[in-house]
């Protein structure tokens, strides 16, 4: 694993480790039970941080280079061992190496639905998965709070403990920053980068870490989410209903449907008609009550409509109106040289 260089005897004159592995993070110097003597060697390597932790307490950080270990060095630990005139005899304490390089491609994910409060779809459950690079900025933090007084803490074991805080600081960046559910599938590139800046203060502050790039492959909603996003989506396709109907009555005609197909057609126009006419009442005026003492049948009772008038209320042409009556499928009244249709004979042709 390292190179470890001891003095004969049960003085350590030299600390060293070189890192071969690729996945440490953290490493604590195998003393054997040795002290450590008044001008020992400390070497520290580029992308490494050694901190020295005394009966529990830390003491002394040191970054790259080679440090010889004495009282103007050692402020720290001196005040703990309270050496008020300088050091003279040797002395213990844990050395911990903090690998400090960048650690990329490290796996999220969520295993299981997080709640989200959408301003679209208002509370989803989501699932999320990515990547993410980071870096320990922080060793007495790091090794506080995420590899505590493990030997050799690796990434494997880094993944365990911090998967869960991930997805978490994760959820919360995510709701901070209000974007939508359905957006976040156009945005993966950019809504990492986004996070970042919300992400980073809580890893920092929580964890002594660093994410350098923070990366959302896939936010997925259950099934049945994705259905009704699917529906809102095709009615957004499709636009204005009336101007939808015109259209596919036009294309059946021009295909050669003619006035066979007519019917069937004005049907779906009427449908869509009926639907305009429910949501606004005010298209039709109200009936006027039976005359008193006469029949419901009796002039007057009841409105008539023209086929201009129906064709206007229903959003059809005239013609197909005219078509409709002549197929016996609407039921009108010839009134002199012209159609009539009764309210109620529109209302069950609606039906």
């Amino acid at each position: 694993m390292g190179i470890l260089n001891f003095i004969k005897g049960e003085l350590l004159e030299i600390i060293e480790w070189t890192d071969d592995s690729r996945d440490t993070l953290s490493y604590r110097f195998p003393d054997e039970d040795k002290a450590i003597k008044r001008g020992a060697q400390l070497i520290v390597r580029e992308s490494q941080v050694v901190q020295f932790v005394y009966v529990g307490e830390f003491a002394d950080t040191f970054g790259p280079g080679k440090h010889t270990l004495n009282t103007e060095n050692i402020p720290i630990l001196t005040k703990l061992k309270s050496w008020k005139f300088g050091f003279e005899s040797p002395f213990k304490a844990d050395v911990y190496y903090v690998v400090t390089r960048t650690f990329t491609g490290n796996k999220w994910g969520t295993q299981n639905p997080v709640m989200m409060r959408d301003s679209d779809l208002g509370i989803v459950r989501a699932r999320a998965f990515g990547t993410y690079d980071f870096k320990i900025v922080d060793p007495k933090l790091f090794l506080k709070e995420v590899a505590g007084t493990d030997n050799h803490f690796r990434l494997d074991e880094f993944a365990d403990v911090m998967r869960s805080r991930i997805v978490s600081v994760f959820s919360e960046a995510l709701a901070q920053a209000k974007v939508p559910v359905l957006d976040v599938a156009t945005r993966y590139s950019e809504l990492g980068g986004a996070l970042l800046p919300v992400i980073n203060p809580v890893t920092r502050s929580k964890y002594g870490l660093e994410i350098t790039s923070f990366v959302v492959e896939n936010v997925s909603v259950p099934p049945e989410v994705e259905q009704a996003i699917d529906k809102r989506s095709s009615m957004s396709a499709i636009g204005n209903l009336n101007d939808y109907v015109r259209y596919q009555m036009g294309e059946g005609i021009a295909k050669g449907g003619g006035a066979a197909s007519a019917p069937a057609e004005l049907a779906m126009g009427f449908a869509v008609a009926q639907q305009i006419v429910q949501s606004q009442p005010s298209l039709i005026q109200p009936q006027p009550p039976p005359l008193p003492g006469g029949p419901a049948s009796a002039p007057g009772a009841l409105d008539l409509l023209s086929p201009a008038d129906a064709a206007r209320l229903l959003g059809v042409s005239e013609a197909d109106v005219l078509t409709s009556i002549a197929a016996g499928d609407l039921k009108a009244k010839k009134i002199g040289a012209a159609y009539r249709i009764t309210r109620a004979a529109l209302d069950e042709f609606l039906k």
